[in-house]
């Protein structure tokens, strides 16, 4: 297995999911464990084993890059959460539509919206 640190990409069809579970993600042929946050820019670690750690400092780099996305995928984990109105204010605030579902969910939704060609990022818990 290979752990990523981060990659920096110069297509967002680099980003497409290729598979989730087992404490990880395929993001096209590079295999990464724990969470990932996934930008137009790249995909990196995300620091969240739980929703309750979701805060807005967790999601500064989705910030940084607001100008490039028009909606956030938030997966949660096994199940659906709701997230903190403070968090789900400053998205909104700055642009970011946000949707919150199981990471499953995410990571499917998030590929349609890729081959529509959206803005998409995406937010996943790693689920085993």
């Amino acid at each position: 297995m290979v752990f990523v640190e981060f990659k920096d990409v110069t297509s967002q069809e680099e980003t497409a999911i290729s598979s989730y579970g087992d404490g990880g993600f395929r993001i096209g042929e590079q295999r990464s464990k724990g969470s990932m946050l996934i930008t137009p820019r790249g995909y990196y670690p995300w620091g969240v084993a739980d929703k309750a750690d979701i805060t807005c400092d967790s999601l500064s780099r989705i910030m940084e890059q607001r100008a490039d996305i028009d909606i956030l995928l938030i997966g949660s984990g096994d199940n659906m959460s709701f997230l903190p109105k403070d968090v789900r204010s400053a998205l909104e605030d700055a642009g970011i539509a946000v949707d919150v579902m199981a990471t499953g969910a995410a990571a499917r939704t998030y590929n349609v919206l890729l081959v529509e060609g959206r803005k998409v990022a995406a937010a996943l818990i790693a689920v085993d």
